[in-house]
């Protein structure tokens, strides 16, 4: 990946982030690698694990953030969801969230929309 995608995507992290922590969920970590693919965020709402794919956009030439969750992203978001359940000996409830962000660093207020329970 190159600098300018990593740091459009760090940046889509980080408002995303913001955004959780404003609707009171609680931040566990960022960018949890599992060999089935990262997660970029990890959050606690209650009793509830929320793990967040966020996708960045700065134009719609590709289409729609949420467009590249795909079913084969999807596989991947499970299975790494799954496996960072297993490593820490976590139980309980859980979902999967996409959030998307369209805009750009120093630009006008990003869009941020989130699509919760995605795998349900």
């Amino acid at each position: 990946m190159n600098d300018r995608r990593q740091r459009i995507g760090r940046w889509g992290e980080n408002i995303a982030a913001e955004y959780l922590i404003k609707k009171g969920f609680s931040l566990l970590t960022t960018n949890a690698r599992t060999p089935y693919g990262e997660i970029d965020l990890i959050c606690q709402r209650e009793n509830q694990i929320v793990f967040v794919e966020v996708k960045t956009r700065t134009s719609y030439t590709f289409g729609y953030p949420e467009d590249s969750v795909t079913p084969r992203k999807q596989a991947h978001m499970l299975a790494a969801a799954e496996h960072y359940l297993q490593e820490h000996e976590l139980d309980g409830d859980w979902q999967f969230d996409v959030i998307a962000v369209e805009g750009a660093p120093g630009g006008q207020p990003p869009r941020i929309t989130h699509f919760e329970n995605v795998l349900a």
